[in-house]
């Protein structure tokens, strides 16, 4: 048979087999071409579960008349121009192909207005004919699009569709997980002539929360553990599912630069942070990541609903480390399995507590409980949301005291626990460092330094320096025997240069010594295997330092390498509290000699000069 060019409307519908799926499909593209219009209110009316009629409309810039036939053809977009777009896409389409797909299936009616037009235009399209027709009508600046009769003309996928009820329910799911994504948009949703949804623009915290609350679920909203973490071009904030919360949560939405993706990285890095809390299998989350778009091609799926990072091992990791330090900080771990010196251990009477009203903030990470129940809340908002306003922030630094947090004993702990939290409240903002036991956390200085005072000194002690010594010790104390090695969940690959075959060949013992797996194939270094403390840091920049250190020096001894190590291991996101309790497992000489690393405040001429 002679190889020969489709004809536009088999394409089309071919095409439609890909991005209409579903009415939910429909409302998915027309919405996400609202926003990248500049939307800021878009109204949703659908009939019959979107079989007999979608009709959305907004307030955007609109489609010039000239454009509008153009507008229905296939590989037709304002969005993209060259190639090098397609690396930076910001926005949500950028095929070209939704509104001719959605005609080529429908009866399409578009009607635009932009502020320079004087009156608007509308551009009809009717299924396989395909033949626009442009005439004038009366429309307020933006754009509403009707699609009548969706599969009206291909009826094996009518068919297909299930009844009004589930169709509505697609839709209705859909506008939820655009809600949160977009809060700064205000969403209505009419089923049958009937609003079901309101979704008023979020511009505050508080605000964010009430919605929140109405797509995931009042308990989610008060409950959630917020994350809040930045390292070296990645974002990742959004809301946890509290470890408190053990019931099943069907809200699992992640997001990249915005756009709603699946990805099993996140689904297995969300597990791994929840992997000493038996009791929730599938956490819930809302989570949102920013990076470079260069870093990530959202042009792998024909619905957009997958991505492929460059870095996909660094992102999950990144992802687990963030999560992981907001849950330790929230103060939500069951006792026994967290760090919490005043926890006892598993047994009869562990007892939960409720999470602390002040944020708790270290490094670049940073965990809030996002409300308290709404007897607790003067405010009175629909989510039973607490925030700290600015004024209380600045009060609280200048208070180290007020920022102990408070807590409730989410269920009847025993007499052990209540003395030990008894204590805990009667504890003085800052630390004495001759107490034998271990004191609590002390306050932290712009997350950076620890304010403690040791015999009759006022010290700032800095946290990462800290890290970084106890990380040293650690690896110095087991390299003689050789450092563990931790497989990589995906290996990392660089270009290799021409020595390193011969640097590789040549310390090969002592990389293996050190915990690393590293070997050459098809011009590549493949990294498969680290020693755990370097696992969170940027792989193909370390191994290139080290390599580039192996050839400039052959004699580099097993000290230097501890402190390189122990170095880089403390670059990203360092949890103080963990560091606080590491550094009171120590001997006195061994604390003594950290606590030289610390800068003595002259308080007493400040007290001086004060009076």
């Amino acid at each position: 048979m002679a190889i020969q060019i489709l004809p536009p409307q088999l394409a089309n519908q071919i095409a439609a087999g890909e991005v209409v799926e579903r009415p939910a499909s429909v409302v998915k593209e027309l919405v996400e071409n609202c926003l990248d219009a500049g939307a800021t209110k878009v109204d949703i009316e659908i009939e019959k579960g979107g079989a007999k009629l979608i009709r959305i409309q907004d307030n955007g810039g609109g489609i010039d008349k000239a454009d509008l036939p153009l507008a229905l053809s296939r590989h037709a977009t304002s969005k993209l121009h060259s190639l090098d777009d397609l690396e930076t896409i910001l926005s949500f389409g950028f095929r070209g192909e939704a509104l001719a797909s959605i005609s080529s299936v429908s009866r399409l009616c578009l009607t635009s207005r932009t502020e320079q037009q004087s009156e608007a235009w509308m551009a009809y399209a009717e299924g396989s004919e395909m033949a626009v027709k442009i005439q004038p009508a009366a429309h307020p600046v933006g754009t509403t699009i009707e699609v009548a009769d969706l599969f009206f003309n291909t009826p094996a996928r009518r068919r297909f569709l299930k009844s009004d009820k589930t169709e509505f329910s697609h839709i209705d799911e859909w506008l939820k997980r655009m809600a949160l994504v977009r809060p700064d948009i205000q969403l209505t949703l009419k089923h049958n002539g009937k609003q079901v949804r309101h979704y008023r623009p979020a511009t505050r915290d508080d605000q964010f929360l009430q919605r929140l609350a109405q797509v995931a679920g009042r308990d989610f909203a008060e409950q959630a553990v917020q994350v809040e973490c930045a390292h070296e071009g990645l974002h990742l904030s959004g809301y946890l599912q509290s470890p408190l919360q053990i019931t099943a949560q069907d809200t699992h939405y992640f997001y990249v630069n915005g756009r709603l993706v699946r990805d099993r990285l996140v689904n297995h890095a969300v597990r791994q942070a929840f992997a000493e809390l038996d009791e929730i299998e599938q956490p819930g989350y809302v989570l949102m990541l920013q990076l470079d778009p260069h870093q990530v091609d959202v042009n792998v799926h024909p619905a957009k609903l997958e991505v492929r990072f460059h870095q996909a091992r660094y992102v999950h990791d990144f992802i687990l480390q963030a999560l992981t330090s907001a849950l330790e900080q929230s103060a939500l771990i069951k006792p026994g399995l967290s760090d919490n010196p005043y926890s006892e251990a598993p047994g009869a009477d562990d007892a939960f507590y409720a999470p602390p009203k002040a944020a708790i903030t270290s490094g670049d990470a940073t965990a809030k409980m996002p409300g308290t129940r709404a007897e607790e809340n003067p405010a009175g908002d629909a989510a039973g949301a607490w925030q700290h306003s600015g004024h209380e922030r600045h009060e609280e630094r200048q208070h180290p005291a007020a920022q102990r947090p408070s807590y409730t004993a989410a269920g009847a702990p025993s007499a052990t626990a209540l003395h030990s939290y008894g204590a805990l409240l009667s504890t003085p903002g800052h630390v004495n460092e001759s107490a034998q036991s271990i004191a609590p956390s002390p306050p932290l200085l712009d997350g950076a330094y620890w304010v403690v005072t040791h015999d009759a000194d006022l010290l700032l002690l800095p946290v990462k320096a800290v890290a970084s010594e106890l990380q040293y010790r650690q690896i110095q104390a087991k390299l003689a025997q050789g450092l563990p090695s931790q497989p990589l969940l995906m290996p990392v690959a660089l270009a290799t240069q021409e020595n390193w075959k011969q640097l590789l060949a040549t310390h090969h013992e002592r990389l293996q010594h050190l915990g690393f797996e590293l070997n050459i194939r098809y011009q590549q270094l493949i990294i498969k295997k680290v020693p755990p403390y370097l696992r969170d840091t940027q792989l193909a920049s370390l191994i290139h330092e080290l390599l580039t250190w192996f050839e400039q020096d052959a004699q580099i001894t097993d000290d230097a390498l501890a402190r390189w190590m122990a170095t880089k291991s403390v670059q990203g996101f360092v949890s103080a509290p963990v560091v606080w309790q590491a550094l009171h497992l120590l001997d006195d000489t061994a604390k003594t000699e950290i606590y030289k690393m610390a800068k003595a405040l002259p308080w007493r001429d400040w007290l001086e000069q004060a009076t």
